[in-house]
């Protein structure tokens, strides 16, 4: 017996001392190889392979998406689901399986996705499929549009370069059919959107990594905005504690993915607690997330390769820009003024973009520059403080030099003692009311012999120009509405990222120890 499996075993310990009782006797500290014995216990009482697995997983506790071959029955493989994604993709004469339809696309576009408790047995002519009762069941075909040849570099030297360039198409395609003519469109949420937007009160937000960055930014445009509160939450964080349920609350998951696994556990968790709906903001129509929620907006971004998440942030970003602004309309907090100015500044999101993609050369420099450095330090103050967390955790997540991202009046509060001619600091400084707050925050840095990069417009490189900064200190972006400087903000740090990356010659697709989709806890 062979297995593939991708989840976590929990009580794989008490299995193990069972299984060694009966004679197993084992090579590694893995529950994969506990899993796989068990299966084999099960298979020698003279059950079946399908028969050995049923048996087998209701002895696990867990998650799991496993896949398992035996040389007594070669022209068929097993599979089960619970927690951990698995897609079947059906081909002619040929079946596949994987956890992600993206690994499949070359050889098909049509694919099964199992609920969780299921199990199937698939041949090359067949998938036969049992639920967590053993029953015969039929699942949904669904057909995908995402194309094969995403997954080609179309000249770039990476996919994330690739995908870094690909956010002005992107935003457009999240942008499309979803505004007109200076006003929203709630029924591009689903048909319900408009009854359930006018009732919301609460908006609780609950993510993982990027996507929770994208939902700190969120918070802000959401108090702005909107007559209502706001929490954003870590999933992993959310699940494991007692929180209080607001009423008229609605539940807001965003993932690249779809199946980041502490997300998709909190928005079941949440169908337990009371919340008046549930919206997922994703780039995967087909995703367990998009199923499992009331209203889904999808972030029309295209497949993401690259570990590092570029343009499924921006789409996301612009995806909830497009929530936030469609429930301030209908509840009535958004004017027909606000609103019109809003969606302008969506629309000219592609072109401000470009303007930063067509001059990223002029960010060589500061990326050989930070290339040495063991750490480096990021700045932002209001809104702009979750950009500059976004920009620290890509430099970590792809170049592998220690970067933290701090509000600017945190400075004094501890992270000043860090600062010396060998800790950088970048500094997200567009010329909004906090200006002058941020000024204090370079000259404190100056002070101290530390180094600064200021990601600036050119109202504030002036500014910073008059007080004794080089003109090679700052990347200078036009001047854009300041909703959307968050969106604009991020794209020079994707390319510092990227830069140092490539010049430190580390694996910028795949960075050591990192998946896509973090599918187990």
């Amino acid at each position: 017996i062979a297995m593939v499996h991708n989840g976590i075993i929990e009580n794989y310990a008490e299995l193990k001392s069972m299984l060694i009782k009966h004679g197993y006797i084992f090579t590694s500290e893995t529950d994969t190889e506990v899993f796989v014995h068990l299966v084999n216990y099960y298979r020698k009482q003279s059950c079946g392979l399908l028969e050995a697995l049923q048996q087998a997983i209701k002895q696990v506790k867990g998650a799991y998406g496993t896949a398992i071959i035996d040389s007594a029955e070669p022209d068929s493989m097993v599979v089960a689901r619970c927690g951990s994604p698995l897609v079947i993709g059906l081909g002619q004469n040929e079946n596949f399986v994987a956890s992600d339809q993206i690994a499949l696309l070359s050889e098909t576009s049509r694919f099964i996705y199992l609920k969780d408790g299921d199990t199937a047995r698939i041949t090359g002519d067949s998938v036969t499929i049992y639920d967590s009762d053993c029953n015969r069941v039929e699942r949904e075909i669904t057909v995908s549009d995402s194309r094969y040849d995403a997954t080609d570099k179309n000249g770039f030297s990476h996919y994330m370069e690739k995908e870094i360039h690909e956010q002005p198409v992107a935003i457009r395609n999240t942008l499309d059919k979803r505004i007109a003519n200076g006003h929203f469109i709630p029924e591009a949420f689903g048909g319900n959107a408009v009854e359930l937007f006018g009732k919301v009160r609460h908006i609780q937000i609950v993510a993982c990594g990027t996507s929770y960055h994208a939902g700190l930014i969120a918070k802000y445009w959401t108090e702005q905005y909107l007559n209502v509160s706001c929490s954003v939450e870590i999933a992993s964080e959310y699940r494991y504690r007692k929180s209080y349920t607001y009423p008229d609350s609605l539940f807001v998951t965003i993932s690249q993915s779809g199946e980041t696994a502490d997300t998709l556990e909190a928005l079941r968790l949440s169908k337990k607690q009371g919340y008046m709906a549930s919206l997922s903001i994703c780039n995967v129509g087909t995703s367990s997330m998009v199923r499992e929620s009331d209203l889904c907006l999808l972030t029309k971004a295209g497949t993401e390769i690259g570990v590092a998440s570029t343009k499924a942030f921006t789409t996301q970003l612009v995806a909830l820009l497009l929530l936030i602004g469609n429930i301030g309309v209908v509840q009535g907090t958004v004017s027909e003024e606000q609103e019109k100015s809003i969606t302008d500044a969506l629309q000219k999101l592609p072109v401000y973009i470009d303007n930063i993609l067509n001059r990223d050369s002029n960010l060589s420099s500061i990326s050989e520059y930070l290339k040495d450095f063991k750490g480096c330090i990021f700045l932002g103050r209001g809104i702009n403080w979750p950009v500059a967390m976004e920009g620290a955790l890509k430099l970590k997540e792809i170049s592998y030099i220690h970067a933290e991202a701090y509000a600017g009046g945190e400075l004094k509060h501890g992270p000043i003692a860090l600062i010396d001619e060998n800790m950088p600091t970048v500094i997200v400084a567009p010329s909004n009311g906090l200006l002058d707050k941020l000024r204090s925050n370079i000259e404190s840095v100056k002070a101290r012999k530390g180094f600064v990069y200021l990601i600036s417009d050119e109202k504030s490189a002036v500014s910073f120009s008059a007080s004794g900064i080089p003109e090679n200190s700052y990347f200078v972006i036009p001047k854009v509405e300041e909703v959307i400087e968050p969106i604009v903000y991020t794209v020079p740090l994707q390319l510092i990222a990227y830069k140092v990356a490539v010049l430190k010659g580390t694996d910028v697709d795949k960075p050591r120890n990192l998946a896509k989709s973090v599918t187990v806890e």
